[in-house]
């Protein structure tokens, strides 16, 4: 028997998370906002996250737990569980605030992308990069990587465009180059503060050279020729300039 849809499925990939993944779990279970699971996708952790989950008492909250191929590949098994009409993606070290909850009662419209801000554990100010926050177009996306926690998606999108394993690091940029460029699905930002998010997590320290190697392909097919020359020109202009592109390796 198929479970009733919730509004959002919130899907979390762990490994080896206990320092962290009781907060995270607090931070979700405390929102104001309530029609909600939680799917916890482990990659065989052998620490303590086993004991942590066994121990949550919540109906919303469910887990399982079994090698897996990497990050991406337990997300793309999260959004196979999910029983939400949108899907958010968090690590264990990122907290959900307040501002989640005044997001997720703005869902409406089931073929429209809604994203936010985000503010970083790192640094003394907490100031956000400039980069990562605030209304993304397409050129924008094309030009920088946006931030992957500020974005809930609707279900139907994640039915066509899943995680590209072959990228280790950049796979949610992929994703969302191809979403962007889907003219099925409107994106709708809305300036609230939604979540606190690891600066130093895994993709800040590991390096994606096939991701570098396809990106202009891949806006290219998604997002048209157009973009595809703009994206190349500006590639120009800084070897003219010798400037280094951040996406060549």
């Amino acid at each position: 028997m198929s479970l009733p849809l919730k509004t959002i499925s919130i899907i979390i990939a762990t490994y080896n998370a206990g320092l962290h993944l009781k907060e995270c779990l607090a931070s979700i279970l405390e929102q104001s906002f309530k029609d909600l699971e939680v799917l916890v996708i482990d990659g065989g952790s052998t620490d303590n996250t086993i004991d942590i989950l066994k121990a949550v008492a919540d109906p919303r909250v469910s887990w399982t737990s079994g090698p897996d191929a990497g990050i991406y590949d337990a997300m793309n098994k999260g959004i196979a569980r999910a029983n939400g009409k949108w899907c958010y993606f968090m690590g264990a070290d990122d907290r959900l605030l307040p501002g989640f909850s005044e997001l997720a009662a703005k869902l409406q419209d089931e073929d429209a992308v809604y994203y936010g801000n985000s503010v970083p554990f790192y640094g003394d100010s907490g100031a956000t990069p400039l980069l990562l926050i605030g209304k993304f177009s397409k050129y924008r996306l094309a030009k920088h990587c946006m931030n992957h926690q500020v974005i809930i998606y609707p279900v139907k999108a994640l039915r066509i465009y899943q995680y590209d394993l072959r990228y280790k690091v950049y796979a949610d940029y992929a994703l969302n180059i191809r979403v962007w460029g889907d003219k099925r699905f409107k994106k709708l930002f809305f300036p609230i503060t939604i979540v606190r998010y690891d600066m130093t997590g895994f993709s800040s320290v590991t390096n994606d050279i096939p991701f570098k190697q396809d990106k202009l392909q891949l806006i290219r097919e998604s997002m048209g020729w157009f973009m595809y020359m703009r994206m190349l020109y500006k590639r120009f202009k800084k070897k003219l300039q010798g400037e280094k592109d951040f996406w060549e390796y």
